[in-house]
């Protein structure tokens, strides 16, 4: 296996789209949410191909697996902060409607993954 293998997931690459979406989007939220909302939801969205790449750097599919899950609950997370910024009028669904889609592919995508890992 090469080091970068995990470069050719699509999950992974989707994730790494995910993560820019949401760095552009954190910049329109107000500055009182600079150390938290905007923090967090940076922190979270960074967190999931990064679980994925050291996922697939792990020896054993059930590791891997251990990973998939950490990528898919920081997933969930971002989808909930979104929502938070758009009940707060920080965001509206018309900034939100790409990133929302792309949350919903990546879930289909880390959800696939993650039964393939068990059956293996």
């Amino acid at each position: 296996m090469k080091l970068s293998d995990y470069k050719q997931l699509t999950v992974w690459q989707k994730s790494m789209d995910l993560t820019v979406e949401i760095y552009s989007l954190v910049k329109f939220l107000p500055k009182e949410e600079t150390y938290g909302l905007s923090d967090q939801m940076r922190r979270a969205v960074v967190s999931i191909p990064s679980n994925i790449a050291e996922g697939r750097g792990r020896l054993y599919h059930k590791e891997f697996l251990q990973f998939v899950s950490i990528s898919r609950g920081s997933l969930y997370e971002i989808e909930t902060q979104l929502e938070i910024c758009e009940r707060l009028n920080y965001l509206d669904k018309t900034k939100t409607g790409k990133t929302k889609s792309l949350i919903v592919e990546i879930s289909k995508m880390l959800n696939a993954l993650a039964v393939s890992l068990e059956t293996k």
